[in-house]
Parts: structure tokens; C-alpha cells; sequence
């Protein structure tokens, strides 16, 4: 008893301020909070552990994503009972997908918590879902697999998690326009470029031409980007003619 109140006196007036935030997040108090320091630690702050290995939130996001993947494939695999293979794969990406992680990071407040050499301005907006995931990865060492399971239905599933709503969402402009213009029969080509232009950030941008005739165009810092927002743009005019 007497071990227990000593660890209580010990910690900081920031580590109380952070323990009773988490405590907030999560819906329970941590038992450990080194694993939710971590969970918030970005590797600009070059942090490591008496034995040399980085100490920041990396690892734990692997871990958080696999169990989040897991956790969400069970849940649906209970909740729809006649749903194919195919069907429950599409699903568990909708709501595992990067936009979807990046909106429940953003609601959740997360990227406050983050300690980091780089300005919070800087950060994309993946930096949301990736400390989310890297959360779950902390609740599962702190408290096991039973209160992750019960964290992921708190905060993804009862709150997010629509299954009819969720039928109807795009996750992939660009996957949805290529599988139209195979069937279709129509040719699709991404015209990819550099175009920085006086930004000091590189960009690309995208021509987008369905039968050799300009559909869209998208920039972004990304090629990846650029070529979803294109996507978007092109889908947006001939949406009539796509049956999803």
C-alpha cells in the first residue's frame, strides 16, 4: 500500500494533468501510463530507452492497427450473419480506412497530447489516425484485450459505426471510376507531374483522361492525393452513369 502511495506522490503535476485527460479518453484510469506517454511520443523527439531504442509511438501504432482491424473484422462477422466474404471485407475498410481513423483522432482531441519537435501545423492529417491506433496499442498493454475490445466499441462502433450509411460510402474515388471504366470498356490514364510551383512544400498535380479526353485534374502534396481528388472530381460528373 504504502509502494502504491509513493508512485502517487512521485508524478508530476503534468503527468496528473495527462493522466486524468486519458483517463477522459478512454473511460477508464490507466494503470500504467508509460504506455500512453509513449502512445503520444512523435520520433522528431529522438527519445530512447537505457538499452538505445527509439521510445516513441511507431511500434504501438503497428500494434493498435492490427488489434483495431481484428476487433472491427469480429464485430462484423457477429453483426451481419449473412454477409459474404467480400462484403464484410469491404465494410471493415470503410471503417478502418485513413480518413475514417484520421475524423475519430481529430474528434477525440488526440493531437494535443502529442510531444514533438516538429509544430502541430506541419503534421498531414494522418497524424490523427496514427495516434489513435497508437492509443488502442497502448490500452491493450495496459489493460489487455477485453478493455481494448470495450475502447474500440466506445469510441469507434457505438459512435461511428452505421452499417447502412456505411453501404453507401465511398472510400476510393479512384477505384470506383477504374472498375466503371473496365466494365465499361473505356480507357482511363493518370497524366502524374511534379508542380511545386512557388510552394516550398513539393506538390503534384494530375490530369485525369477518360477516352483520351481531360476528365479532371487534382494537386496535391501527394501523388496518391492528387489522383483521389481528381477521382472525386471526374466521379462527381458522370455519377448518373456509375451503379455502385
Amino acid at each position: 500500500m504504502n509502494f502504491i502511495k509513493n508512485i502517487l506522490k512521485s508524478r508530476s503535476k503534468q503527468d496528473e494533468i495527462f493522466l486524468a485527460s486519458i483517463q477522459k479518453i478512454c473511460g477508464f484510469k490507466p494503470a500504467h501510463l508509460k504506455y500512453y506517454k509513449k502512445a503520444f511520443t512523435h520520433s522528431s523527439v529522438k527519445k530512447k530507452s537505457a538499452s538505445g531504442k527509439p521510445l516513441n509511438y511507431e511500434r504501438l501504432e503497428f500494434l493498435g492497427d492490427a488489434l483495431l482491424s481484428s476487433i472491427i473484422a469480429i464485430y462484423l462477422f457477429k453483426k451481419i450473419s449473412l454477409a459474404t466474404e467480400g462484403y464484410l471485407t469491404q465494410m471493415r475498410s470503410k471503417i478502418v480506412s485513413r480518413e475514417h481513423l484520421n475524423e475519430i483522432g481529430k474528434d477525440l482531441g488526440l493531437i494535443n497530447f502529442i510531444i514533438s519537435n516538429v509544430p502541430k501545423k506541419n503534421f498531414g492529417d494522418n497524424i490523427h489516425g496514427n495516434i489513435f491506433e497508437s492509443l488502442i496499442g497502448a490500452v491493450y498493454l495496459d489493460k489487455g484485450y477485453g478493455t481494448c475490445e470495450k475502447f474500440i466499441h466506445r469510441t469507434v462502433i457505438e459512435p461511428y459505426v452505421d452499417i447502412d450509411r456505411l453501404e453507401g460510402k465511398i472510400t476510393s474515388y479512384k477505384s470506383v471510376l477504374i472498375e466503371w471504366c473496365q466494365k465499361t470498356k473505356k480507357h482511363i490514364f493518370y497524366d502524374v507531374y511534379e508542380d511545386t510551383g512557388n510552394d516550398t512544400i513539393k506538390h503534384f498535380s494530375v490530369k485525369l483522361f477518360i477516352d483520351d479526353k481531360i476528365a479532371s485534374k487534382g494537386r496535391a502534396t501527394s501523388k496518391k492525393k492528387a489522383e483521389e481528388i481528381a477521382s472525386k472530381r471526374a466521379y462527381y460528373k458522370v455519377q448518373n452513369r456509375i451503379s455502385l
